[in-house]
């Protein structure tokens, strides 16, 4: 289920993941890997719902998690949520390679991105709309953080 493009060659998308323990963003990437869009924001106690709907009907090769870390590059509390989230992602899906990225800043980037894109004050205190937004930082930064360590091996 793959895409299929004779210069890529074969290519499923990216998922990223913002979880949160009351609503958690997502981002996808385009097949290329290039581009991340937001994707929605789902009720974290309907998540594994969404992405068992999500993941049969769209081809996703990869999913990426946001991970919490303190200043100190230690994990913050929030991680005690999402390690046992992720290994049941990792059962649930285990044809999927799972991993994570770190995610700090993402929130005050997303609200930075909210700001310069003009959206109202009102939007802008949607928790929802930054979750997603965020989602999209974590992917963007993976995809290029990616796109970097592979330049770095070709030299």
């Amino acid at each position: 289920m793959h895409t299929e493009n004779t210069f890529f060659g074969k290519m499923g998308r990216i998922l990223a993941i913002d979880f949160g323990a009351k609503r958690t963003g997502l981002a996808v990437s385009d097949p290329l890997h290039l581009i991340a869009g937001a994707l929605d924001t789902v009720a974290t106690v309907g998540l594994m719902t969404y992405l068992k709907r999500y993941l049969a009907t769209n081809d996703v090769e990869l999913i990426v998690v946001g991970k919490p870390l303190r200043m100190d590059g230690e994990p913050s509390e929030s991680f005690g949520l999402i390690e046992p989230f992720v290994a049941r992602l990792r059962r649930e899906f285990p044809e999927l390679e799972v991993v994570y990225f770190d995610e700090r800043f993402t929130s005050v980037l997303a609200h930075k991105a909210m700001l310069d894109g003009g959206m109202s004050k009102m939007r802008r205190r949607d928790k929802a709309v930054v979750d997603r937004i965020s989602a999209t930082i974590i992917l963007q930064d993976f995809m290029e953080s990616r796109a970097y360590d592979e330049m770095k091996k070709k030299r």
